[in-house]
Parts: C-alpha cells; structure tokens; sequence
C-alpha cells in the first residue's frame, strides 16, 4: 500500500496517540448472495450494476489508533487532531 502525505492525527478515544495508527484501505465488492444458500450467485461492476443494487458510497479509507484499537473514518482522526492542535 503507497502512503499518500496524510495530515496530523489524533486518536478522538484515547485522545493521546498522535503517532502510531494502521491505515486500512476498502475495496468493496458487489455480490448478490443465495438467500437460501449463501452461496455467490452474481458480483456486479460498475458497468453491469443490477438497478436494484445501491453502489457502496462509504470511505475508501478508515484508521485504526495503534495504542487503543479504534476503528473510524479517517476524517474522525483529521479532525479531531485540528481541534486539539500541538501547541
């Protein structure tokens, strides 16, 4: 995984760790599962996309704090750094 420049975090639980985070990257898939079954009937693309089917529209990334293991949209730790700035 290539690490873009990210701006500062800051963990909004433990409100301490502004330096040890795992960065998880989503990839979601389209599939329509056999309700019966469970087994993989279909997975969609963008170009075959079933009109009953919502396209996944959450994060592309999410952050987990290294010291106390919460999981949240990056956005959480962005801006929970900037409103605690260093001073």
């Amino acid at each position: 995984m290539e690490v873009d420049a990210i701006k500062p975090y800051l963990c909004p639980n433990c409100k301490t760790n502004r330096s040890r985070f795992n960065l998880i990257e989503q990839e979601a898939k389209a599939i329509k599962v056999n309700p019966r079954t469970g087994e993989l009937d279909q997975t969609y693309s963008s170009e075959n996309m079933d009109p009953f089917h919502m396209a996944y529209q959450g994060p592309q990334r999410k952050v987990q704090c290294g010291a106390c293991g919460l999981i949240e949209e990056e956005k959480s730790f962005i801006a929970f750094a900037e409103h605690n700035q260093l001073k």
